[in-house]
């Protein structure tokens, strides 16, 4: 995540284009559009760290950890209004305060499940109001919160540790969340995605590569190369068996998860990107740059290949996005401790 990116030197231009494969031709990118829309979260008038934010479509809600708040707060995606904040942890003061609030969550079976710096731990909330429900003690610093529904299992990756926790969840009205296994990730991980069609997992190491994970054996059962420098954001075409791959050092990947991860697509984007996020309705992609204070919209083709269809501007140091699905897009503005709201037309 974004408190790990490598600065690396590199400026791009104002200049984005269409790439297929590694050889094709770029052209230039529509002229920058504005956000449509800016949201204030409580709390953060002197920045907020944000970084995995999400969208819950059981709930219809947009998850925003808002760092060191210590609160998980969620939008409705409809509005953009604040729908309710959650205590997760204890506040913390100062722009990297999220270390000692929370930055991931996950929704699963009823409950949402959000990391704790400060404590080194997952707070487990009833989903329906947010009350405490249990906690459980990690091995190492959570980076990635991600649940598991048809293993009733909740995953945790632990960077520092070079590893992936992963627990049972048994439902009650105090769920008992206990350790069932650690999963071993050299030189990683960054993000989690789970390809439930395929019975995989999808992390990336931080340097050249993604690890595929045995969801069932819980095993690394084979690594691909990205063609990324610094591999950061990942999201999942399912249907099309498509992985996007987010960039540092400012590009996107398309690897084809049916043929050893194949690299279908190269196109570049703006510089500093972290989290990445896509719409398989529309078959957009979005992809915002921390540097450049850019987001770009990308078309997949039905063969993986990219096209730039428009671009906005954001703010610098906006590294995560998401969306609901329906064409509203969220990019965070960590340093105004806001979300910045586009429609994607």
């Amino acid at each position: 995540m974004h408190r790990n990116v490598r600065v690396m030197a590199s400026n791009l231009t104002c200049i984005f284009g269409l790439a297929i494969a590694a050889g094709a031709s770029a052209m230039a990118a529509p002229r920058l559009l504005n956000p449509q829309a800016v949201i204030r979260i409580a709390g953060g008038g002197h920045g907020i760290d944000f970084d995995d934010i999400g969208y819950f479509p059981s709930l219809n809600k947009v998850s925003i950890p808002a760092g060191q708040t210590g609160s998980l707060v969620l939008l409705n995606p409809t509005n953009g209004k604040p729908f309710a904040a959650y205590r997760v942890a204890t506040p913390a003061v100062g722009m990297h305060g999220r270390e000692q609030g929370t930055s991931s969550a996950a929704y699963g079976d009823g409950y949402i499940f959000a990391s704790d710096h400060g404590q080194t731990e997952v707070a487990v909330l009833d989903a329906h109001n947010g009350n405490l429900l249990t906690r459980v003690k990690l091995a190492s610093e959570p980076d990635y919160v991600r649940y598991l529904p048809s293993a009733h299992e909740l995953w945790v990756t632990e960077p520092r540790a070079q590893q992936i926790q992963v627990f049972k969840v048994a439902a009650g009205a105090k769920p008992i969340v206990t350790p069932e296994t650690t999963i071993p990730v050299k030189g990683g991980p960054e993000t989690l995605v789970f390809d439930v069609q395929l019975d995989r997992g999808y992390a990336n190491l931080w340097e050249d590569k993604t690890v595929v994970i045995d969801l069932k054996t819980h095993r690394v059962i084979t690594e691909w190369n990205n063609s990324c420098k610094g591999p950061r954001g990942l999201a999942l075409d399912a249907a099309n068996n498509f992985l996007f791959v987010g960039c540092t050092e400012g590009k996107v990947a398309v690897l084809d998860v049916n043929k050893n991860g194949r690299v279908l697509a190269n196109a570049p984007s703006g510089a500093g990107i972290d989290i990445i996020s896509y719409n398989p309705r529309l078959r957009h992609l979005y992809v915002p740059g921390a540097r450049s204070a850019t987001m770009s919209i990308f078309k997949v083709s039905t063969s993986g290949s990219l096209q730039l269809l428009a671009e906005y501007r954001t703010a610098k140091g906006s590294h995560c996005v998401t969306d609901d699905g329906n064409g509203r897009i969220f990019v965070c503005d960590p340093h105004a401790g806001t979300i910045l709201e586009i429609k994607d037309q």
